[in-house]
């Protein structure tokens, strides 16, 4: 199943994460994809209200990954300055992937096979106006099957949203 949406600026993103991210499961994984400045560390901060983390989220670029504790923790991954599948190994990746926190991976078009199959992919681009995004929502194994429609309820929600259809 993929669907599509689009927002207008980065608080509606944030809207748009926060409502997705109250779906959101111990265990589950989210890739973003998306060009340097689209929005994914916007789309993350989203992610984090929902889940209940009150302190700021910042991309971990640097740091790679990042960690925040809350009803349901959160791992924030970003893969960016990475050169080789084999350092997300030697980070431990497969350990923070675990059941009891809710994994966000920045960059993980670049690292999918190393990711689990069971996921959301999101990829983030830019529209035509400054602050307009286009969100392309693909979900990816069992896990997301009964949470599909409500998925498509909120990109639908959302202004400009369209659905893709199922696959």
């Amino acid at each position: 199943m993929t669907c599509t949406l689009a927002t207008s600026s980065p608080e509606q993103t944030r809207a748009f994460a926060q409502q997705l991210g109250a779906l959101l499961q111990p265990g589950d994984v989210i890739v973003l994809a998306g060009e340097m400045g689209a929005g994914k560390t916007a789309f993350t901060k989203g992610v984090a209200l929902a889940l209940g983390i009150d302190e700021p989220v910042a991309s971990p670029t640097f740091t790679i990954v990042r960690e925040y504790q809350a009803r349901i923790p959160l791992v924030h991954v970003d893969v960016y300055r990475l050169d080789h599948v084999q350092e997300l190994h030697d980070l431990g990746l497969d350990d923070l992937l675990g059941e009891e926190a809710v994994t966000v991976v920045e960059w993980g078009d670049k690292v999918s096979a190393a990711l689990p199959g069971d996921r959301l992919d999101i990829r983030i681009e830019f529209g035509d106006g400054d602050d307009d995004r286009v969100f392309t929502i693909d979900c990816a194994g069992a896990s997301w099957v009964p949470r599909r429609d409500a998925i498509v309820a909120i990109a639908a929600g959302a202004a400009g949203a369209t659905s893709a259809g199922e696959g």
